[in-house]
């Protein structure tokens, strides 16, 4: 049952997962969770803002998840560990915000807290009443009395995030705003002679932006119909920029789905890999990938790290590392996910690839249903024309030939030339 504007709730459940959920649909805008810590009323820092473009607190307490699509509907899920929480944490305030629209073409749009145990609900909150509003708290947890309670908020901002982040005391840099998508036309690359793959052993991440930088609200996000943006136009061709896969498998198991959903259940958890293929300009080419502990280097050639693995698919998901600082350098870069085992295809996973420049806008965009028996999906293509640094959304699940690997159908598809031995992690 829904809550009642400004009614509360006890909330037992030590970690719980929060979600916002609506109805999709023609003319319905992005909506993107949120969460701020407070204390006395207002945050200690911008580090205590947890959104998109700064996914996990630093005690660890609160992890922004990411978005599910199912038919006809939407959620995103903000994830509370609440034994975790500092203890001059008063208050979490859950909230969100409409990109190109305001909430009152947002349908169905709830707010639930679900025990992360056992999944049960434990309180909900329906809004009924939005209009113009282009940011919405919906809800908080707050303390009292040593317990945790859930209140059902219903409050408006028509001033969007930025104008909910600076209420609470967020420092917001307003310098950077993202435009829409760019649609570039580059030249076509043409493959140089393959050479052998240098062994570099894996090195620090590059240290990331100053704590004290303001928040940076823009973000784009690519889609089929606006597939591609420049690095260049954004501002974000320096520093490190971090690649992010993220995914969930959903409940419902049908078609391919429901051998996904039994290979889990005989195996284990799902495994993916991140990867990429690198061209230098030199003429280098390489993988940068787990197997064979290829994991890259940062600060020489390749210029690409990646961290280690990861199975559960939250916000810490499958990361790597691109030193921009390097662009010059790089000649294409693809960046392709494979099933290391506990599926035989990417059907009924929910994934959502964000790309963070150090100096620009995020950039995010989710994979789509897969409906192939696919092992190996090709996520983004970076291309250096020479003038643009270029981000292509790909999303193409691949279907490797019998006795062909995932790497090797990869290859095969972008024209790497590239020769091929087995490899373990």
């Amino acid at each position: 049952m829904s809550m009642l504007k400004g009614s509360n709730s006890p909330v037992s459940a030590q970690q719980v997962r929060v979600e916002l959920g609506w109805r999709s649909g023609p003319g319905v805008p992005d909506v993107d969770a949120s969460a701020l810590l407070l204390a006395s009323a207002k945050v200690r820092s911008d580090a205590d803002f947890v959104f998109y473009n700064q996914p996990t607190h630093g005690s660890g307490a609160v992890r922004h998840e990411g978005k599910r699509t199912a038919a006809g509907s939407v959620t995103d899920e903000v994830a509370v560990d609440l034994a975790r929480v500092e203890p001059e944490i008063e208050r979490i305030v859950l909230a969100a915000s409409a990109d190109s629209g305001s909430f009152g073409q947002v349908p169905g749009l709830y707010i639930r807290v679900l025990d992360a145990a056992s999944g049960a609900e434990i309180a909900r909150y329906d809004s009924e009443d939005a209009t113009v509003e282009t940011a919405f708290v919906l809800g908080e947890l707050y303390r009292r009395q040593g317990a945790w309670k859930f209140r059902a908020v219903g409050q408006g901002y028509s001033s969007g995030l930025q104008g909910l982040a600076t209420d609470f005391g967020i420092t917001v840099d307003e310098t950077q705003q993202a435009g829409p998508a760019e649609v570039p036309v580059a030249a076509p690359v043409t493959p140089s002679a393959p050479v052998s793959r240098p062994a570099s052993p894996p090195s620090a991440p590059a240290p990331a932006a100053p704590a004290s930088a303001p928040v940076r609200l823009t973000k784009v996000t690519l889609t089929k119909d606006t597939p591609s943006v420049s690095l260049t136009k954004q501002g974000g061709t320096s520093g490190a920029m971090r690649v992010n896969l993220s995914w969930q498998v959903r409940k419902q198991f049908k078609g391919w789905g429901a051998k996904l959903g039994r290979a889990i259940a005989m195996h284990g958890d799902l495994d993916l890999d991140l990867c990429a293929l690198y061209e230098l300009t030199d003429g280098r080419k390489g993988v940068v990938q787990a197997l064979g502990n290829a994991y890259g280097a940062l600060h020489q050639p390749p210029f690409i790290h990646l961290d280690g693995d990861d199975r559960t698919g939250g916000t810490s998901g499958e990361n790597l590392t691109i030193n921009l600082d390097h662009k010059d350098m790089l000649r294409r870069v693809v960046i392709f996910v494979t099933i290391y085992e506990g599926a035989r295809s990417f059907a009924d996973l929910d994934a959502t690839v964000t790309l963070q420049p150090q100096h620009g806008a995020a950039i995010d965009f989710s994979l789509g249903e897969c409906t192939v028996p696919s092992t190996v999906c090709a996520l983004a293509l970076i291309t250096n024309t020479g003038s643009d640094l270029v981000v292509q959304r790909e999303a193409r699940f691949l279907v490797p030939e019998r006795g062909v690997s995932p790497q090797r159908t990869i290859d095969y598809t972008y024209g790497w030339g590239m020769n091929w031995t087995p490899g373990r992690k």
